[in-house]
């Protein structure tokens, strides 16, 4: 995953466009494949990222750890650390993460019913 340029006009237009729109905004910080679906693993509690890694098996190791820094950037996420050996890190989601459960479960509803149509088209 690359960022973009400060400098280019990409940047220029997305950061516009996001600053505008609150939506955009949102969808900048919870948009993608990975993050969306680490936050619905991460709404019934806390995980491991070895769990997480299990409950995801088509994400590398690289892209979780960048998504779940991500997150954490973003005060979605929390992550804890204890001082045991093995060392032990556990991901959950944080007070403003928690409030995308009822939009996310709108997302799923949204996505089901889409689904349906376009499988009837098809049909």
């Amino acid at each position: 995953m690359t960022k973009i340029k400060e400098t280019s006009t990409n940047f220029a237009n997305k950061k516009a466009l996001s600053d505008e729109c609150p939506e955009v905004y949102a969808s900048n910080i919870i948009g993608g494949q990975w993050s969306l679906a680490i936050c619905c693993y991460l709404i019934n509690g806390k995980y491991r990222f070895g769990e997480l890694r299990k409950q995801l098996p088509n994400i590398t190791e690289r892209m979780l750890t960048l998504q779940l820094r991500k997150l954490e950037e973003n005060k979605i996420i929390s992550r804890t650390v204890y001082a045991e050996v093995p060392p032990r890190v556990e991901y959950e989601l944080t007070s403003i993460g928690h409030q995308l459960k009822p939009i996310i479960k709108e997302l799923e509803k949204w996505g089901k019913t889409h689904q349906k149509i376009v499988n009837t088209i098809d049909d």
